[in-house]
């Protein structure tokens, strides 16, 4: 019987790859990459080599099926995403739906859990996590304003990821959306070495990132309607 192992892998910091995530990694037949040149600098850091495929939100239907394929020949596959947590904003969660589909209980799908940066970045904001809503990355264009006119509305604390490039646009439609006292935590660079952690009411985070030259990919997390 095959395997897919979901495999989490660190979000900047090396050191917080798993114990288990390096045995699967260096156990399995096959990784899935969202990037071969990314998960090779990490395989290099801890010194093996492995089998690696792309696997990524443009893949073909032909890969796709070749995976199935490897699967069903009982081959152990791992899947790992540039870093973080496959399945969270990237095509993780297909793969693992086309491949119940087409094999049910003949193949296991077992996560290895580890790093991510939803939950670092929940985990030091100090805003109520206990229930909130995820939207990924935000849509460039088709859907944007309606988001956040939603977010502007929700009740519950709402978290996204953003581009350096569209950070200030962001901060701009949350001020056009929501109250200007509503606490707004934003990370950059979780676990890398210019980490920035930025709290406060969303008119005082929006000059902060207004005064900073956009970078690294952010997470932000706004507090729920009062």
């Amino acid at each position: 019987m095959g395997t897919l192992f979901i495999v989490a892998t660190p979000i900047g910091n090396l050191e917080d790859i798993t114990f288990r995530a390096l045995r699967v990694l260096k156990e399995v037949d096959v990784i899935l990459c969202e990037d071969t040149r990314q998960t090779q600098k990490l395989l290099i850091h801890f010194q093996f080599q492995k089998r690696m495929i792309s696997y990524h939100q443009h893949s073909s239907e032909e890969r796709t099926q070749e995976i199935i394929d490897m699967l069903r020949e009982g081959k152990q596959v791992a899947l790992v995403s540039d870093s973080g947590t496959p399945g969270l904003s990237d095509p993780g969660g297909r793969l693992v739906r086309r491949v119940r589909e087409e094999l049910g209980a003949e193949v296991v799908i077992t996560p290895v859990p580890g790093p991510s940066a939803l939950t670092a970045a929940a985990s030091v904001a100090g805003l109520p996590v206990s229930d909130f809503l995820f939207l990924g990355f935000i849509p460039h264009k088709n859907g944007r304003q309606t988001l956040f006119r939603k977010i502007g509305e929700s009740e519950r604390t709402v978290v996204f990821y953003e581009s350096p490039h569209r950070i200030l646009k962001a901060m701009q439609q949350l001020e056009e959306n929501c109250d200007p006292d509503r606490q707004v935590v934003i990370c950059r660079e979780l676990t890398k070495k210019f980490e920035t952690i930025v709290a406060g009411t969303l008119s005082e985070v929006a000059g902060k990132i207004r005064s900073e030259q956009p970078r690294g990919e952010y997470v932000v997390l706004i507090e729920g309607k009062r």
